[in-house]
């Protein structure tokens, strides 16, 4: 055996998993197809949104709650800064689905908040420009991450601890046995006792079993000249998630002094290949995110100075697939996270440690169960 578990794509999921299965002990075999903290999937874009007042659901509160410190301890092993909390606002109209959704979560799980009426909000944060009516709900326990630097500080701190890395080697087939599992990489071939596939938009190419139910959409991220001084740098300016109207957008404070980032929360269509990513973005395809800073911001020179494609793997329900392969139970899969997955990544990867290990967790993931689409 060259390892008791092999991890297949070092990306978001893949470095935490690494890192907990090598805190543990666990010898630990890493493929990576790209180097270590790329831009080529869905970890790049200088800064991830964390959160607590979960929209998405109240039972991902506890996760989050839990990743916030399993983020902190990443921190601690690996010197990085990687979380950051300067609060969140989420912007919209009280009686939405999106702001309902948000105070189920505060309500639920008692978190810290302030609700600011259009008063409020134009004293406090006057970079946003409110719609009538509208509202601001700021989380207390917001703020961003670093990911590119999170997946390099996880692969880091599990190298320190005995994890073995493949950089550039694109894995070519995974077959399972009654023993373990082959690996074929580059051309090599590897035994390990179990595998770990957290291959992110490449899931369903290494399983075609779940190409029909993993879309892989084409994402753009977008990064405005700052126009008035000082008002977005991270004291000032918390991130923010924004459903105005049509438009569903969301932002991070300056990290350099000069660019905001300021995103749309939509796709830009769908990636048939994974490894052909069109990274070129068109005029036309950001008059929508244009319009949206011109009128919903101020500060804000409404044409950005910056653009990256990105790409991430989505489910047809939004939930994650996590679990043991219900035909190779020395197979774990995690995949399809639908664009809310880094800031859990620390526990997911602790999921993932857990099944690699005693082939059960104690987290509650049977709604996120292979099954639901085998």
């Amino acid at each position: 055996m060259d390892a008791e578990v092999a991890v297949i794509g070092l990306g978001t999921m893949g470095s935490m998993a690494m890192w907990q299965l090598a805190r543990r002990g666990v010898s630990v075999l890493g493929f990576e197809q790209f180097g270590i903290g790329h831009d080529q999937s869905a970890a790049g874009g200088e800064s991830r949104l964390f959160r607590t007042a979960y929209f998405e659901g109240a039972e991902y509160v506890p996760l989050l709650q839990e990743a916030f410190s399993q983020w902190r301890e990443l921190e601690q092993e690996s010197g990085f800064n990687l979380l950051t909390i300067n609060g969140g606002l989420m912007i919209g109209d009280p009686e939405s689905d999106f702001i309902k959704s948000v105070m189920n979560s505060i309500q639920m799980h008692q978190l810290d908040h302030e609700v600011l009426d259009e008063k409020a909000a134009k004293e406090h944060f006057p970079q946003h420009r409110l719609l009538p009516g509208e509202v601001m709900v700021l989380d207390k326990q917001a703020g961003f991450l670093r990911p590119e630097l999170s997946v390099l500080a996880a692969v880091q701190s599990a190298e320190k601890l005995g994890a073995t890395v493949q950089k550039h080697a694109q894995v070519q087939e995974i077959i399972p046995d009654e023993h373990g599992v082959n690996i074929k990489a580059n051309d090599a071939y590897y035994r390990v006792k179990k595998v770990i596939i957290t291959a992110g938009p490449w899931t369903g190419t290494l399983l075609p079993e779940l190409q029909k139910q993993l879309t892989v959409q084409r994402l753009v991220m977008t990064w405005y000249p700052i126009l008035t001084e000082k008002k977005f740098d991270i004291d000032q300016f918390p991130t923010f998630i924004r459903m105005s109207r049509d438009i569903t957008f969301f932002g991070a404070p300056t990290l350099d002094g000069s660019m905001v980032k300021v995103a749309l929360g939509t796709f830009y269509g769908q990636v048939d290949d994974a490894s052909a990513l069109d990274r070129s973005v068109d005029v036309q395809s950001l008059q929508k995110v244009n319009c949206a800073v011109s009128q919903l911001m101020s500060g804000l020179h409404p044409a950005p100075s910056r653009v990256s494609a990105y790409m991430d793997a989505y489910t047809p329900d939004n939930d994650a697939i996590v679990g043991i392969h219900p035909q190779f139970n020395n197979t774990v899969v995690l995949g399809g996270f639908s664009g809310h997955g880094f800031k859990m990544a620390p526990i997911f990867g602790q999921i993932a440690a857990d099944l690699a290990t005693t082939g059960k967790t104690d987290y509650p993931i049977d709604h996120l169960s292979l099954a639901r689409f085998l």
